[in-house]
This record gives structure tokens, sequence and C-alpha cells, in this order.
């Protein structure tokens, strides 16, 4: 009796210790990546680009069955490196930034990379820091096709206003350069203003009224996100779109409604749910120890009246 008593006893924890085992590869494999929490540490949610990055990185995680925590860091370097930290302390599986300050980023970036958490970057790089890829719109080409629109706009001649974004941030620097490198091209254009608006639509505002009143010569405003050219709008009054012709870059929806009226001459349209998307997607990659590309370009394209309806 005692011998077969013994020997269900070896029996039931065989099968409970087969159980366990098995329950330990569904966690390392797809029940694993089901489970996989993806930190998304956003610069900020107070413009539309960047709601609409927010909702491509949920949507693909949810269609990824990944848990995505996303922090608002509200234009603040400190606060993000604060969430950054959090988000390390946590040990997710992978960070998503999208840096408000892509010098100022690295350090909390680092901090990830040594507790062994990949780290993705989104619409903005990171400087001096390991980042997994960055997925971000091609903005120097982006930049080339800004200033080939205004000169077009403009028959080869005139004065231009820049309104720069936020200084230290990759997106305001690319587009910048390519601006700076499409316009080599176009001698009789002249850049008599550039000044930083920091992506905002009320800064936009005033710094294009400033101009204005400095330099009433200025022919075209060439803005670094469409924040800053729908502010720019709002300064120019009645000259929006004729007497000064106004490009932007995003695609914003307030700014496709410009662009139908002829208040904003084009914009250049990025896709900002595919960045987030995207984002999502390489992060799982990252995870799953699949290779991902260093860099990761999703295409932009110029928008006028004449084609805006197949993009708004």
């Amino acid at each position: 009796m005692s011998k077969r008593k013994n020997t269900s006893v070896v029996i039931v924890a065989t099968a409970v210790a087969l159980t366990a085992s098995a329950c330990g590869s569904g966690d390392s494999s797809s029940g694993g990546k089901k489970k996989a929490k993806i930190g998304f540490a956003i610069s900020a949610l107070n413009q539309p680009f960047m709601v609409d990055m927010k909702k491509g990185a949920e949507a693909e995680a949810k269609a990824q069955g990944a848990e995505l925590s996303v922090q608002n860091g509200n234009n603040d370097a400190s606060q993000q490196a604060n969430q950054m930290q959090n988000f390390t302390s946590q040990q997710v599986k992978s960070i998503i930034i999208n840096p408000v300050d892509s010098d100022a980023a690295a350090p909390a970036v680092k901090a990830a990379n040594n507790a062994d958490i990949p780290v993705i970057a989104a619409d903005r790089s990171v400087n001096k820091a390991k980042i997994a890829t960055t997925v971000a719109s091609d903005n120097v080409s982006g930049g080339k096709q800004a200033a080939a629109k205004i000169n077009e706009l403009l028959g080869g001649k005139g004065n231009v206003l820049i309104l720069q974004g936020q200084t230290g941030t990759s997106a305001s620097r690319e587009r910048g350069k390519g601006f700076s490198e499409g316009l080599k091209k176009y001698p009789g254009l002249k850049v008599v203003a550039k000044q930083p608006a920091d992506f905002d639509r009320e800064k936009g505002l005033n710094v294009t009224t400033n101009a204005m009143q400095s330099h009433p010569e200025i022919d075209a405003i060439f803005a670094e996100n469409d924040e800053m050219a729908l502010g720019a709008v709002k300064a120019l009054g009645a000259k929006a779109g004729t007497d000064v012709k106004v490009v932007g870059f995003d695609g914003t929806g307030d700014a496709m409604k410009a662009v139908k009226k002829g208040t904003i001459n084009a914009t250049v349209a990025q896709q900002p749910a595919e960045l987030g998307k995207m984002a999502v997607r390489n992060a799982m990659r990252v995870i799953d120890g699949t290779a991902v590309d260093k860099q990761i370009k999703v295409p932009v394209k110029v928008v006028t009246k004449k084609n805006v309806d197949r993009f708004s």
C-alpha cells in the first residue's frame, strides 16, 4: 500500500513539474511576446502630430498584443528623463523615445542600455547614445522639397522668412538643413530672417508679426511645422497665401483645411500614425531578437490644393 502511495506521489510531482515547465516555455515564446511591456516617452501631446503618433503606436501595440505605457514629457527634458528612469526601473522590454531634446536624452538612454533595455527613437534622433533604430520621416528630403515649392510659388525670386522649430531637436535641424541645401539651387531666393518659434502656433504668430514689421519685404514663409505655419497665417491675415506664400511641414488636419482654403500654399506631409506604428513594430522585433535597420525613413510628400483631397 505504501509503495503504491509513493508511486502516486512521484507521478503527481512529475506532472506538476511538466506543467510548470510548459508554462515557463510559453512565457518565453509567444506568451512572452503577448505580455511584452513597452514604454513610450513622447515629447509632448499638445500638437495634433504627436497625438496621431501616439494613436498609431497604441493601435500597433494592440495588434501585437503588447502592453504600451505612454508618458507625456510636456516639452520638459528633465521630466522626460525621470519618465525614462521609471521605465528602466520597471524593467520594460523596450523603450520608445520621442525626445524633447536630442542631446539631453542621451544619459537616460544610456541608463536603459546599461539595464539591457533596447531603445527605439521615434520622429527625432538621440545624439551620442546607443539606439536600436531611429524611425523618422525623411526630414532632409522634406526640407529640400519645401525649398523647391517656395521657388515655384515665387517664380524663382523673393525674400524668405524661416520659422524654426524647437532648438536641439533633430527634426528642426534636419528640416532646416534640407531647406538650406535646397536653396542653393535657387539663387533668386534670399533668407532675410530666421527665428525659432518652438513648433508652437502662438509663438509662430508672434515671431511672424515681429518679423513682418522688421522685414515688410518678406514674400514667403517656410515653417518647420504646421503649427507655426498656422500661427503665421493668423499674423498675416488677408496676405496669407496670396501676397505672402506659406509652406508648412507635417500635414496635420488643420493645415490640410488651410491648404484647401488657400491660406497655406503647401505642407510637407508626414505620416505620424505610421511613425508610431513602425516604432512599436520595430520595438517588438528588437524584443524578439530580430535584426532591424539602424535608420527607418518614412516618406514625405508635398501637399497642395491640387492633391489635398487625397490626403485629407
